[in-house]
């Protein structure tokens, strides 16, 4: 496998006026800003002839009807070895019937696509079916920016979920401001701002919008629309000017000329934010449902702007549950009564401007680029779902390994209103063992590792508990989190022990990241924040490793905290300190002995090493891992892991009993980072034996999940599985069975380029 060092984006770019131009040149250039250290370039589309004066990030040029050029584009890109194409499609920018050159230049390429769709119709014609069909197919991934596209591509088009990444559209990071210096700086001090902007076109709306001006002046007579954009050149190709001179006869019919101003101009990102910034209202009045993308209203949505839009496909999703305000297309008497109403209610158009800017943090441009890359990553490296696992008899030939699906019904059962019990007697919950952050910690890591696309997210209700349970946990005056509590809700102790507190640590970073509740990502972060000093003070190894994990969350998201950042090196150093004064040629390990959870540490120090760039902290979780994995393995070939009867001896053999679900899920997430760092084979087997356990490739041949229920066994003992069933075997079962899946979509699951070339000759 490459590394991913060149991406060539395919679409139009600016100066070119057009709303794809504005999104593929934010994109590339979101991408090259990022720490990834990815080269970039666009290759440019050019409409009927016309040329622009590029900047030097366009390498390559296509006429949309020259079908040399697509030809030619792609002998380019594949005798330069870029890594990965990204492709951006839209009907109308590619030459051929329904766009259909464009399948001449990816029918050539050498190397992975990656497709955004800016547009999905819900009834395509047999020619749009056809050329569609063809560009999802020659794509490893595909991206939208709706649920509506998602749920379209599955119906209308048969494409697998596993290959559909929902990416919201780009917006500009900057502060939340009131729009008064921007109004004194656009001369519209003291009035009342109304803003559509866009190149105009009659599908707009903006007729209807004018038409609502009288009412809206009868509440606001200081209001003034401001519309902002030239025409559509393809307008201006086939009818000139003749639809803004009908809008501004429209406003003279009126008699509203000191109340609509329009502005013919094709703006400057910098000058169209301070546009943005003035509106107290931004309107986008849609014709046509069938609109998947508005850059126009993600850009005002995320500057925290009160929206009043039409119920087109992109404004469902983005304004819902009050983010804005949605009226029925063409209904002027309904968008000016909600333009009034929020124009003279100070309070609730700046509560709406709160919750819209609150949950658009998330559609940064670079957190947008960490998701595309992300997705580069996957589609570059592309891996089987079945692997063959070895078998636990004396037998070489394997045994096929198929992942389960994703059952919840036994965690469920597992979880009360406090939380999720840490005990079970066969599978009936024990309540006189009561709870442990432990536990919830595991199971708010659970409902994070849900919300990777292919898994059904658990209830909000439910995530939440497990986060009450969690800050319920924290002791501020001891600054460290308490473990075990009782059936009757008590604590039973100040402080629990430093690895509940790291594994706490750990979750928090990860629901940081990744939780798909805005408000909840700021509490686990603020909590991380506060309970991490602590960590400097902990002798425990696995503390440290725990720790480590949860950094690699809760870095990505707050890359400026500085305390974070050293703590993190410290902790790493601290690892490598370890082995340097343990490690012997044969036993290449940070203690004296082998315990609990012990591949968490080399997983540790190869994700801290990818996130800080250091082959050091790599090569030593590599190193370690790769030892471990040796110690793992039983002579017939598979997973054996440490058991508990064996904990803590001093450079001994493992001794095979009692085996732990635990240990099964550690290697699987260690195993698969480690092939992030080197994507090795090896990895891959590793992570499948582990997992295989699971499925009865162990000692005693004997399987330990439900796969109906999702229940999992305590473990193996000597003669037989435990059958008892509690909190942390059920969620370490589900958590390495989600990543192995996640694993799985990421890399399988598309059309293969050596299928592509076998299709072609």
């Amino acid at each position: 496998m490459t590394e991913l060092k060149t991406i060539a984006f395919i679409g139009n770019s600016l100066p070119r006026r057009c709303g794809i131009a504005t999104f593929t040149t934010d994109l590339q250039q979101a991408i090259s800003r990022s720490p990834a250290n990815i080269g970039t370039m666009i290759v440019a589309m050019n409409d009927h002839g016309h040329a622009y004066d590029y900047p030097a990030s366009v390498s390559l040029q296509i006429g949309d009807e020259t079908l040399r050029d697509y030809i030619q584009a792609a002998e380019t890109l594949n005798a330069n070895r870029v890594d990965l194409v990204c492709l951006q499609h839209e009907f109308g920018i590619f030459g051929g019937e329904a766009g259909s050159h464009i399948l001449e230049l990816l029918s050539r390429l050498d190397m992975p696509v990656v497709t955004t769709l800016h547009t999905v119709l819900a009834e395509p014609n047999a020619a749009q079916r056809h050329v569609f069909a063809r560009i999802i197919e020659a794509s490893a991934k595909v991206v939208v920016m709706a649920e509506k596209a998602r749920a379209l591509l599955t119906e209308v088009y048969d494409v697998p979920k596993e290959k559909i990444e929902v990416i919201p559209h780009g917006i500009p990071d900057l502060a939340f401001l009131e729009p008064d210096l921007a109004k004194a700086k656009l001369s519209f001090e003291g009035r009342s701002v109304i803003l559509t902007f866009g190149l105009l076109s009659p599908n707009k709306g903006i007729e209807v919008m004018i038409d609502a001006m009288p009412l809206i002046l009868q509440s606001r007579p200081d209001a003034v629309y401001v519309v902002l954009g030239a025409t559509h050149p393809n307008l201006i190709r086939h009818q000139g000017e003749a639809y803004r001179e009908s809008l501004v006869a429209r406003v003279k019919a009126l008699g509203v000329e000191d109340h609509v101003v329009f502005l013919d101009q094709f703006v400057e990102q910098a000058t169209l934010l301070d546009f943005i910034s003035m509106c107290d209202v931004y309107a986008t009045p849609y014709l046509n449902e069938a609109q998947m993308t508005s850059g126009t209203l993600a850009y005002s949505f995320g500057l925290g702007k009160a929206v009043v839009s039409t119920p087109y496909w992109h404004a469902q999703e983005l304004l819902a549950e009050g983010r804005g305000i949605l009226v029925p297309s063409g209904d002027a008497q309904a968008i000016g009564t909600e333009i009034a109403g929020l124009l003279t209610d100070d309070v609730r158009r700046t509560a709406m401007r709160t919750r819209a800017y609150a949950s658009s943090r998330s559609m940064t441009w670079q957190r947008t680029a960490e998701r595309y890359l992300a997705t580069f990553e996957a589609a570059q490296h592309r891996i089987p779902t079945v692997w063959r696992v070895p078998s636990s008899g004396k037998s070489s030939v394997g045994t096929p390994l198929v992942l389960p699906q994703t059952q919840l019904a036994y965690f469920l059962s597992m979880c009360d209103d406090t939380g999720l019990f840490q005990h079970a007697v066969h599978s009936v919950p024990d309540r006189s063992h009561g709870y442990c952050v432990d536990d919830n910690a595991r199971a708010l890591l659970l409902a994070s590792a849900l919300n990777t696309p292919g898994e059904k997210p658990l209830a909000n209700a439910l995530t939440n508990r497990f986060a009450s349970f969690v800050q319920h946990a924290w002791n501020p005056d001891e600054k460290q989190f308490r473990n075990f509590m009782g059936f009757d809700r008590c604590w039973l102790e100040d402080k629990g022990s430093e690895d509940s507190h790291g594994r706490t640590l750990w979750a928090l970073g990860e629901c940081a990241r990744s939780d798909t509740n805005a408000s909840r990502r700021s509490w686990a972060a603020a909590l991380f924040a506060d309970a991490l000093p602590k960590v400097e003070t902990f002798r425990s190894p696995r503390a440290w490793a725990f720790v480590l994990i949860g950094l690699d969350g809760y870095c990505a998201i707050r890359a400026e905290d500085l305390i974070a950042k050293r703590l993190r090196r410290l902790l790493a150093e601290r690892l490598l300190r370890l082995l340097a004064q343990v490690e012997t040629a044969d036993w290449v390990w940070f203690e004296e002995g082998l315990s609990y959870d012990n591949a968490r540490l080399p997983e540790a120090l190869i994700l801290t090493g990818l996130a800080s760039g250091s082959s050091a902290y790599v090569d030593a979780g590599i190193r370690t891992l790769r030892w471990l994995m040796l110690r793992q393995t039983a002579p017939a070939g598979h997973f054996r892991p440490v058991g508990t009867e064996g904990f803590g001896d001093r450079r001994a053999a493992p001794k095979k009993f009692d085996q732990q679900p635990l240990e099964a899920a550690a290697t699987i997430s260690a195993c698969l980072t480690a092939w992030r760092a080197d994507q090795g084979a090896e990895w891959i087997a590793g992570a499948a034996s582990a997992f295989g356990w699971f499925l009865g490739a162990n000692d005693l041949s004997q399987t330990l999940v439900d796969v109906d229920t999702g229940s999992c066994r305590d473990g193996l003992h000597k003669l037989r599985v435990n059958e008892n069933r509690g909190g942390e075997s059920v969620v370490s079962y589900l958590l390495g069975l989600i990543e192995f899946r996640r694993f799985s979509r990421i890399f399988d699951q598309t059309v293969r380029l050596s299928d592509l070339h076998a299709q072609r000759a």
